[in-house]
């Protein structure tokens, strides 16, 4: 059988990767079989999560069982021999006459090739402008009401963290100082660590000091800042986050209150950021086009997929700064690319040779524009998460089931073996916070309310998926005869509208008025909510149970983690860091041993040259 007729039975191959290879070989007949084949794996590659398709992983695609393959150096052959592909030199743009480009080993659709370039040309560009440190009284001084026990910032910003250090007070707020004085004198700067470990308040404090550094500099306006995140959620615990560490300022003796008072008080989404263009890929700020802001910081950057973060750092001017604020070990972005732990491998790598004994500077690559937080403030004293988290995270399972088994955990409970917690005795505990929201009327309220509990699951569909247990979520509560929006029922939104406002994983609640008409309510990002006539929203579906995916840059403070009842391809220990972490005060694992095992033993795999290019 041809390798185009065995790609045709795999189950994996979408019709739109076969239509492409089709539409070459109609254009050009005499084209070899394995650049035919190659393409539809490079369309796939994408809708899968990488930025290109590796010839020496296609399983990562076809799975363990796709069968014998063509050896990588037999496919890099025919790539260079085909005049579908280009070959240019990494600096340079790709042929927009040849769909397909072979680079680093790598078969990309041009398209993602370009993205991968430009944004490794826009983080290279803004790495190496150089930022003076005023060394201003007024800002040291500052810096040592901020971080009292830090030390010199100066010293700071020179220093390479010791990864191996204990995770404990002293070390959270060198790390946290670490940040803000590399803050001062980079334009790109990349901020790490676990969920809690002080991102935020990090940032409130940095922001604190580049204001400060301003003034210093005799600047006539305070410097234009924009906080954004991935999804409308995110950007609103941003903003929520941001305006509790300005008010612990606020009443921090030697801190100057106007310096309070220029902070941001509101995030907004990417999208809203850049400037949604209705039926375009392309935003209202550009290269062309750049932001009016200083100081661009993003939050939760793991979930930014590779075309997206492209854009946002093109749309960064010359003479601003970009701060990433993201967690690694979370799961990648839904779309193409791991961009976050591209940017953080090439941060880690050894300076060149001949530079090994000089302090991070600017102009030599990413070395020394991350800092990494390590200590955890988040979760409450009810929820006793570290030891667990750490254990997913390095994928070591016998460490993950004794805990889990073990009941020292407080706040933690393992259902093992549970594969419903909507029958038996878990049914009305898991219903209870959700059944509350019926009994209320204000719409603030209710969104708080909403952010008490949420179900998460690695599938949208099937018995165990998304969609399914909504359904009969929404059943328990409200029957089998409820209208489709009924009072307390909550919303997730599942596409962006500019037109409305309304972003991906925006989550809505529906309330019946004085009338008895039912509206849904969203948050309007400035602390106050805002409605819509249920058929006027955008695409969306229901938000008690959730996909971790879409649960990402979320909080709740009780999380039920339903794992499937066999092992899925979606399954990987990122998922369920992703998941456990969410939870602030408690956390429920509904799953057998051998998924929990096989989840464990899977890491999310993305193809990527980025940290290469970096």
């Amino acid at each position: 059988m041809s390798l185009l007729a065995r790609l045709r039975k795999h189950e994996a191959l979408r019709a739109v990767d076969l239509a492409l290879a089709d539409t070459l070989r109609r254009l050009r007949p005499e084209t070899d079989e394995r650049v035919l084949a190659g393409a539809a794996l490079a369309s796939l590659a994408v809708a899968h999560g990488h930025a290109a398709f590796d010839p020496r992983q296609p399983h990562l695609l076809l799975g363990e069982s796709g069968g014998d393959w063509p050896a990588a150096e037999s496919w890099d052959a025919a790539f260079a021999a085909s005049p579908w592909v280009s070959r240019p030199a990494p600096a340079l743009a790709a042929d927009p006459q040849r769909p397909l480009v072979l680079e680093g080993g790598l078969l990309y659709l041009r398209r993602y090739r370009e993205y991968e370039r430009r944004l490794a040309r826009g983080l290279l560009r803004l790495a190496a402008a150089p930022v003076p440190d005023t060394g201003d009284d007024a800002v040291a001084a500052l810096f040592a009401v901020l971080f009292p026990d830090a030390g010199d910032r100066a010293t700071l910003a020179a220093s390479v963290p010791d990864v191996a250090a204990p995770d404990g007070a002293a070390a959270g707020d060198r790390d946290q100082a670490r940040a803000a004085a590399l803050a001062l004198t980079r334009s790109l700067l990349l901020i790490t660590g676990g969920p809690g470990t002080g991102k935020t308040a990090t940032i409130a404090r940095l922001l604190l000091l580049l204001l400060a550094q301003a003034r210093a500099q005799g600047l006539a306006a305070a410097p234009r800042i924009a906080l954004a995140a991935p999804t409308g959620r995110a950007a609103e615990r941003m903003a929520e986050s941001l305006q509790q560490a300005a008010a612990v300022l606020r009443a921090t003796p030697g801190v100057d209150p106007a310096l309070c008072e220029a902070l941001p008080t509101r995030a907004q989404t990417l999208h809203r950021l850049l400037g949604t263009i209705p039926d375009s890929p392309r935003f209202r700020h550009d290269a062309d086009a750049p932001l009016p802001h200083d100081v661009v910081v993003v939050d939760e950057a793991s979930m930014v997929d590779l075309p997206l973060m492209s854009k946002l750092v093109e749309a960064v001017p010359d003479g601003a700064r970009l701060i990433l604020l993201g967690d690694r070990d979370q799961l990648p972005s839904v779309e193409a690319g791991d961009v976050l732990s591209a940017i953080v491998d090439a941060a880690d790598a050894e300076p060149a040779p001949g530079r090994e004994a000089e302090a991070p500077t600017p102009g030599g690559g990413l070395h020394g524009h991350r800092a990494q937080l390590r200590r955890s403030y988040r979760q409450s004293r009810t929820l006793d998460l570290a030891p667990l988290a750490l254990a997913v995270r390095a994928g070591e399972a016998d460490t993950a089931l004794q805990l889990l088994r073990g009941e020292t955990l407080s706040g933690v409970h393992f259902e093992e073996g549970l594969l419903d917690p909507l029958q038996g005795p878990t049914r009305e505990r898991l219903l209870a916070p959700w059944r509350a929201l019926q009994d209320c009327d204000d719409p603030a309220t209710a969104l708080r309310l909403a952010r008490r509990q949420r179900l998460l699951t690695a599938l949208r569909g099937g018995p165990q998926g998304a969609l399914a247990l909504n359904a009969r979520i929404e059943e328990a509560l409200a029957g089998s005869h409820r209208p489709a929006y009924f009072h307390g029922r909550l919303l997730l939104v599942t596409e962006n509208s500019a037109r409305h406002g309304l972003f991906n994983g925006d989550i809505g609640v529906c309330l019946r008025d004085a009338e008895g008409e039912t509206l849904a309510w969203f948050a309007d990002g400035a602390g106050g909510v805002r409605h819509f006539h249920p058929a006027a929203l955008p695409a969306h579906g229901g938000a008690f149970a959730m996909t971790v995916h879409k649960a990402q840059g979320s909080e709740f403070d009780t999380v039920w983690l339903l794992l499937p009842r066999r092992d899925a391809r979606p399954l990987s220990r990122e998922l369920l860091y992703t998941a456990l972490t969410r939870a602030r005060d408690a956390v429920h694992v509904c799953a057998g041993e051998r998924v929990l095992r096989a989840a464990l033993a899977r890491r999310a795999q993305r193809v990527s040259g980025l940290a290469a290019r970096l």
